[in-house]
């Protein structure tokens, strides 16, 4: 499933929202405040950004510009009680890539979510490389030189997330957000498993990039021989 973050904070259309995503096959986590989306967002790596205007600590073209000055390119659709022409001018002057005026169709709000999906991130390559390792999102699979294997939808995202941060340290909780969503219920040992799977597949086809245990920190992707 694709993943969207929606921000939201009324809580009945977040719930409705979710489900005619969910049922379109898109995957939504939700939170209630600005704050809270900022946080989610230096987490996963979401396939776009759905946001409410009206917040309650502060106006959601805030957030979106905030993101905008820190390079963050997820594509975004502001949601807001508000249809003027000034209105929209100043959503998509602060960063949006579309605009839907409440109440709306949820056929409509699914098919401007998915053309957000499709849409690359321009702060984002489409393949991401690091070391010997480039990554093929759109076919699952992750390859060093003429070696390529599949990796699981968790495998995919947990890699992507240690690739964006080049090296640096990435705790365990922004690890499991990424690879099953804040919303999600995990086993204690769920990303274990799979950072040991994911080890032996980079090893399975040559790499010379790691996942070390950071001991008390996290996680990250570093070249053998590179002390953690």
């Amino acid at each position: 499933m694709n993943r969207i973050l929606l921000v939201e904070d009324h809580e009945r259309l977040a719930r409705l929202t979710c489900s005619g995503l969910e049922a379109a096959g898109i995957a939504a986590d939700v939170v209630h405040r600005g704050d809270d989306a900022w946080a989610a967002l230096q987490q996963v790596p979401y396939g776009a950004l759905v946001l409410d205007r009206g917040l309650p600590d502060g106006d959601g073209l805030a957030l979106l510009q905030r993101l905008r000055a820190r390079g963050v390119g997820v594509p975004c659709l502001v949601l807001t009680a508000r249809d003027a022409l000034r209105d929209r001018v100043e959503g998509l002057e602060s960063g949006a890539d579309d605009y839907l005026a409440k109440p709306f169709a949820m056929d409509e709000m699914v098919a401007r979510v998915r053309a957000l999906l499709r849409r690359p991130m321009v702060c984002r390559p489409l393949d991401p490389a690091l070391g010997d390792l480039q990554l093929k999102p759109t076919d699952g699979s992750v390859c060093c030189g003429e070696e390529r294997i599949s990796l699981a939808p968790a495998e995919m995202q947990i890699l992507l997330l240690l690739m964006h941060n080049d090296g640096e340290t990435v705790r365990r909780a922004a690890l499991e957000a990424a690879a099953w969503g804040l919303g999600e219920a995990v086993t204690p040992n769920a990303l274990d498993v799979a950072l040991h799977r994911l080890r032996r597949k980079l090893l399975a086809i040559g790499s010379r990039q790691r996942v070390v245990n950071v001991r008390g920190l996290g996680y990250a992707l570093r070249e053998a021989g590179v002390a953690a």
